[in-house]
């Protein structure tokens, strides 16, 4: 029991710190640190994926692993997405 509320504390302080950090970031450095964030999200991809397709492990556990790999899917895509339309945005226009 005494690990399980140390684990939440320790959740609510990083979802606490984690609000904090991104509501400071100016709207002019969101993008260069969404493509950084990109290399974070790949790493997440690598971890949920063994977690949910390891064996012996619960179906819960596996039923988190998928919901991990894809919510960090959608975080690459997008963040792909963002630095794509940042990088057309410096592309010379077309006569």
């Amino acid at each position: 029991m005494e690990a399980l509320i140390g684990a939440l504390t320790i959740f609510v302080l990083a979802v606490f710190v984690g609000f904090e950090v991104i509501t400071k970031v100016p709207p002019t450095l969101h993008t260069p640190l969404m493509s950084g964030s990109n290399a974070i999200s790949g790493i997440a991809v690598v971890g949920a994926i063994l977690c949910a397709g390891a064996e012996g492990t619960s179906l819960f556990a596996t039923i988190l692993g998928f919901l991990a790999v894809v919510l960090a899917m959608i975080n690459i895509v997008g963040g792909f997405m963002v630095t794509d339309r940042m990088l057309q945005m410096f592309k010379r226009k077309k006569d």
